[in-house]
């Protein structure tokens, strides 16, 4: 989806006059050891495919393909992971983890998910809804008071980016005071301020405008009604019954071994930068989350079904609207493009894409050490776009969807 970075991600904000809420933190069972031993995993991952999983036909091709747009995308490295029950599967990283020590990359490594962190927050909004705890339809002003136009705009215009909120990444201010200082911490209630400076885009619904101060704003609805912090709420109600063990909401810039680093363009003179150690903390509830290739490949089918909601309120999250990019529409903090349900992530020096094809109970992730973009179009996206050529040609994933006009 979208980019979940400065310049790049449109995103509104509120300003809530009162004391400044502390960033979520993790509970402790909820954080990987970082001194742990990484499980064996060279170029073909440390799971159960096999090298030539579709077969050596298929898997030469698709060996061939990764490679070739790797190359055309400038991605320093890249773990394809691809999974097609009664086909096969396919898990691959090529490329460098660290382009100073030329270090392999490799399949097992930790990553910053940027706005698949979404998916994460909204099911945990979800589920209030189906605990009768808040109501998709109430406005924003009945939970956060101070919100531009607030007494209009509901949950769920916020989940569907259709709320008319101006983005705070959009601000200018923002953008250079973050990557003035791209290791300093920032609070929800901070970003969001920076987005109040600014009118409203639009009304409550007549449009689409992919923006972090929607999702930051529902953050803090699920910490209010939940009483409890983000980070411990997305553990314990979505990432524990899940299944996942390597996926957390961290408080500021840690980052757990193993991991790649990360390089992106988003910088104040334009110059590639290692933005490994960068404090994702801006992006909180929109985009601040941790995990890896089996997490994700676990949680996308969770995601993709509703197994974690009610049939009723899974059909709301999948009623999906136009965006405005052809092949890609949006429902309640998920996308659907040509098929494939899921999202892409993007922050800098990070980008991944974790989609499933229900069609074929197929699932997709890529992990990708760049945010830089190619020809104005996201690596990821074209990543996925090759992948898919291959082995679902019926079903080409259309592209995750960048901000057109970018601060």
């Amino acid at each position: 989806m979208r980019r979940t970075t400065p310049r790049r991600l449109l995103a509104a904000t509120l300003f809530a006059a009162s004391v400044l809420a502390p960033l979520a933190t993790v509970p402790a069972t909820a954080v990987p050891d970082p001194h742990a031993p990484a499980t064996a995993a060279g170029p073909h991952g440390g799971d159960d495919c096999p090298a030539d999983g579709f077969g050596p036909e298929l898997t030469t091709r698709l060996d061939k393909t990764v490679e070739a747009v790797r190359k055309q995308a400038r991605v320093p490295g890249l773990v394809v992971g691809l999974w097609m029950p009664g086909k096969g599967c396919y898990v691959r990283a090529t490329g460098v983890a660290d382009k100073n020590t030329g270090r392999p990359m490799f399949a097992d490594t930790y990553v910053r998910i940027g706005s698949e962190t979404k998916t994460f927050t909204v099911t945990a909004l979800l589920q209030l809804v189906d605990e009768g705890k808040v109501r998709l339809d109430d406005p924003i002003d009945d939970y956060i008071r101070g919100v531009p136009n607030g007494e209009k705009i509901t949950l769920r215009h916020l989940a569907e980016m259709r709320s008319g909120l101006f983005p705070y990444t959009a601000d200018p201010d923002f953008d250079h005071d973050l990557l003035s200082a791209p290791r300093r911490p920032f609070n929800p209630w901070e970003v969001l301020s920076y987005g109040y400076r600014h009118p409203n885009t639009f009304a409550p619904g007549a449009r689409f405008q992919y923006s972090n101060s929607n999702l930051v704003l529902l953050g803090l609805v699920v910490e209010k009604v939940t009483g409890k912090r983000l980070a411990d709420v997305i553990h314990d109600r979505v990432v524990r019954p899940a299944g996942l063990s390597r996926t957390f909401l961290p408080k500021g810039a840690e980052f757990p071994e193993p991991h790649a680093h990360g390089y992106t363009d988003q910088t104040l003179t334009g110059a590639v930068a290692d933005a490994t150690d960068w404090n994702p903390s801006w992006a909180w509830a929109a985009g601040g989350m941790i995990s890896n290739l089996q997490d994700l490949r676990r949680w996308a089918p969770v995601l993709a079904t509703g197994k974690l909601l009610s049939v009723e309120t899974q059909a709301q999250r999948l009623k999906v609207l136009p965006t405005g990019f052809p092949g890609t529409d949006y429902g309640l903090g998920i996308l659907r493009t040509n098929g494939w349900i899921g999202h892409n992530g993007s922050l800098p020096g990070y980008e991944t894409v974790t989609v499933y094809l229900p069609s074929q109970k197929a699932t997709l992730v890529l992990i990708l050490n760049t945010d830089s973009l190619v020809d104005g179009q996201e690596p990821s996206t074209l990543v996925a776009r090759a992948v898919t050529s291959v082995v679902t040609p019926d079903n080409v994933y259309a592209g995750g969807i960048t901000p057109r006009d970018k601060s």
